[in-house]
């Protein structure tokens, strides 16, 4: 943690937007899932067609892997998707403007702010102290339910990518 966080100011982006970003550009792993997708699912016979046939590299990137691909990519753009929607670590490490806070960090000043604490509570009748608790309890699902809805709404359009894709690593037989 300390030296990424000494490379992230040695490259001028704390307190940038930017460094949400680049942190989680790229993850290691996504990266081996997605090939060994295309190395298992894509023949190297289809290249050898297409380069015989006159396409270059690009093309048959774009116009052939890619298409084939659809159920990994989809599912890649869903775990960076909800990866970057549930940042919190990074953003409390590298961002002090609360105008860059991602979502969670918001959710997170709410939360706080609107904490009750037991010692100012004291002089207030029990009644009002159990209703402001159970207003405090009332935000948080709420704030809990606002931060799921938007994946929520995204899965059902990449379901049927999600299930063929996750399965890729699994054992067959």
């Amino acid at each position: 943690m300390i030296p990424s966080y000494l490379l992230v100011k040695s490259l001028g982006l704390v307190n940038k937007p930017i460094v949400m970003i680049v942190l989680g550009g790229v993850s290691v792993y996504n990266v081996i899932v997605t090939r060994t997708f295309m190395e298992s699912n894509i023949p190297f016979e289809l290249y050898e067609a297409a380069e015989i046939d006159g396409c270059s590299d690009i093309r048959f990137m774009f116009a052939i892997l890619l298409p084939l691909s659809q159920a990994v990519l989809a599912v890649m753009v869903l775990f960076y998707a909800v990866g970057h929607w549930n940042s919190f670590f990074n953003g409390l490490l590298y961002l002090s403007d609360k105008e860059y806070y991602p979502l969670q960090l918001v959710l997170r000043e709410i939360l706080i702010v609107n904490s009750i604490d037991p010692a100012m509570t004291a002089s207030i009748p029990l009644e009002e102290q159990e209703a402001k608790e159970g207003l405090a309890e009332l935000l948080k699902y709420s704030l809990i339910v606002v931060a799921s809805v938007p994946v929520l709404i995204i899965y059902p359009f990449v379901q049927k990518y999600f299930l063929k894709g996750v399965m890729i690593g699994s054992i067959k037989g």
